[in-house]
């Protein structure tokens, strides 16, 4: 690969992305010229287009910049969401420009600096956001790509130097085998993805070749009980990093910190669930590890607001409560529900859920049905396609027979705000990772005007 310095245009395909998006304006800051494509415009996209950034929304050849032109200075950076049959895309390949997925570069800019890479198939993207604002906060010289808008930042890049580089390592598509990480933590190795690994084993036999690109074992953290060498984690059981007596004061957590060499007392974390209780020690540990003073760290993560759509306030008032949450997944919906009745005991909750990928519809249909019947009321909307076509027999419809509830329904998503506003639950949550977060505001305004 030429050396990315030499490069002086970065033209994106499918730019509007929140992995794709957060390169973008890294280049954009290194003062690179950006260019980008995308399908449809959103609030990312116009934020980007504010910030600078051109970028064009069909796939005309002739609206390709000039600067772009130069082949011998440019990159083109696509994801695999964009579809080969795409014009812009075809057109490059045809003219020889040098193409690049998103995790090849991530890769490029691991070997230039200190790589600290999050993998697991759920948690990256909290985990990562804690631990970018630990170092932030602490006065590292950090640069972090981040897979959600944090609400520290108001950004999904944190750049505060090239020292040090904190990236979400995807296991999509393997991506995360590109990365050359110093410092590694892999929070699950539940099965997701199966679309593209076909069996768990294979999700968990690339996981552990992911854990072999760290050099030193000590520099791995990683969830207790998985089958790895390194560090352990827990929030509940006997591990190398561990959260100790635990309480909740004032709706936070209270918590000891134990390490390898020491314990830290008195940990305040502001987010709710245990699951996210766990994201923060393993991104503690390893802040600890790259040698973040620990009273810095105590006074850093108790000032740590979260990620937009990882359970999310919208509406907080004594009798009406909205969250927005991305959870896609059997286990993320087990660690909502977890959370939300930790925070709220003997209160109804009601879940709009809109299922991701029909393919992780069909592999976890009975999973899902057993999550979502724990809630006392369940709204489906219909599936999300992303990358996918559909496949026969899976619908919301043949998810929703399976879930034991007399309180369950289909719904279209212009019937939400009568749906949300008619049912008596104290608790309301719109859960899912496709288009559903642009519901939420016309949602929240419809409930919060009649509350």
């Amino acid at each position: 690969m030429r050396n990315i310095e030499n490069i002086e245009s970065f033209y994106f395909i499918g730019i509007g992305g929140i992995g794709m998006s957060a390169l973008a304006r890294y280049f954009h800051l290194r003062e690179k010229q950006v260019f980008g494509y995308d399908k449809t415009p959103t609030n990312l996209t116009k934020t980007l287009i504010r910030e600078g950034i051109s970028i064009q929304f069909d796939e005309e050849i002739y609206t390709i910049p000039e600067e772009v032109k130069r082949k011998d200075k440019s990159l083109i950076i696509r994801t695999p969401a964009v579809p080969e049959s795409n014009q812009l895309l075809s057109w490059f390949r045809s003219e020889d420009y040098l193409i690049f997925k998103r995790s090849e570069v991530l890769g490029e800019l691991s070997k230039n600096s200190f790589c600290i890479a999050v993998a697991g198939t759920h948690g990256k993207t909290t985990t990562s956001a804690i631990l970018s604002h630990l170092l932030a906060y602490c006065n590292m010289p950090i640069t972090a790509f981040l897979g959600g808008i944090t609400e520290n930042y108001n950004s999904n890049l944190i750049y505060k130097g090239d020292e040090i580089i904190v990236i979400e390592a995807d296991e999509f598509d393997r991506s995360f085998l590109y990365l050359n990480p110093d410092i590694a933590c892999i929070t699950s190795m539940d099965a997701d993805h199966l679309d593209i690994y076909k069996s768990e084993n294979k999700l968990e036999k690339t996981f552990i070749e992911f854990s072999t690109l760290v050099s030193n074992p000590n520099n791995l953290l990683f969830k207790k009980g998985l089958p790895l060498e390194g560090h352990t984690v827990s929030t509940e059981d006997a591990a190398d990093y561990q959260a100790k007596n635990i309480r909740v004061n004032n709706g936070s957590y209270v918590f000891d910190l134990k390490t390898p060499t020491e314990e830290i007392k008195n940990l305040q974390f502001n987010l709710p669930g245990r699951h996210n209780m766990f994201n923060a020690v393993t991104a503690l540990g390893m802040a600890i590890l790259v040698g973040v003073p620990t009273d810095c760290l105590s006074k850093a993560l108790k000032t740590f607001r979260g990620v937009k759509r990882r359970f999310s306030y919208k509406i907080k008032t004594n009798n009406l409560i909205l969250i927005d949450d991305y959870a896609h997944h059997p286990t993320e919906i087990d660690a909502l529900h977890q959370a939300v009745t930790e925070m709220y005991p003997d209160t109804k909750k009601q879940i709009v859920f809109q299922p991701h990928l029909f393919s992780r519809t069909r592999d976890f249909g009975v999973e899902f049905a057993r999550s979502l019947s724990a809630f006392d009321e369940i709204i489906l909307l219909d599936i999300y396609p992303a990358r996918e076509k559909p496949i026969e027999g899976i619908t919301s419809s043949w998810l929703l027979k399976m879930i034991n509830s007399d309180g369950k329904a289909l719904a279209q998503k212009s019937q939400l705000s009568t749906l949300l506003k008619d049912s008596d639950c104290m608790i309301k949550l719109m859960v899912g990772a496709g288009d559903i977060g642009a519901e939420v505001a016309i949602v929240a305004k419809n409930l919060d005007h009649e509350n």
